[in-house]
């Protein structure tokens, strides 16, 4: 019963009587997505298929606005999800507020440089070795997945992501 409360709360299928046996509301949302689907299918055939899309970083963008436009909808509760936004408890939202977000502490943190410095100061040569591998890899347009497991066992995440910035540069969204 809760369940169907839930669809009926989020969905609205109620609003419409009969919605299951043969009534125009399934018909009319199965003719929007697939018109949605259909038009978002000319958009990427307009920037060369999927490659092309992807050279552009079409899909990307495309999933981050609208993951910003649900967030955002989610947020000002024009979009109701029970247990979210709608119908919480009396204890509130489960949202995380800021201030309650788990900080290192200092040791903690100077913990972690140390070790990092440490992997850092163990293995120079064998980093070097390795990240010049991966460069070179990325540049021939190899597949990296073995020389990425080589190298994380010398070189820090930082190390290896710097590496390839610098053969394929950092992708920046368009704002």
């Amino acid at each position: 019963m809760a369940i169907q409360l839930i669809i009926n709360k989020e969905l609205g299928l109620a609003k419409n009587e009969n919605p299951l046996q043969g009534s125009f509301i399934i018909e009319q949302l199965t003719d929007l997505v697939e018109e949605a689907v259909l038009s978002e299918f000319d958009r990427i055939t307009e920037r060369g298929g999927v490659l092309g899309a992807m050279e552009t970083m079409y899909q990307r963008g495309k999933i981050q606005e609208e993951s910003l436009y649900y967030e955002t909808l989610k947020h000002t509760g024009e979009l109701p999800l029970v247990g979210v936004n709608t119908f919480l408890s009396k204890e509130g939202s489960p949202t995380i507020i800021p201030g309650e977000v788990i900080r290192a502490t200092e040791e903690e943190k100077e913990g972690q440089i140390q070790s990092l410095q440490l992997l850092h100061d163990r293995h120079p040569e064998k980093s070097s070795d390795a990240l010049a591998e991966l460069k070179k890899k990325a540049i021939q347009n190899e597949n990296l997945f073995d020389v990425l497991m080589e190298s994380v066992k010398t070189c820090s995440l930082g190390q290896i992501t710097n590496a390839l910035y610098e053969v394929g540069g950092q992708y920046r969204r368009n704002m």
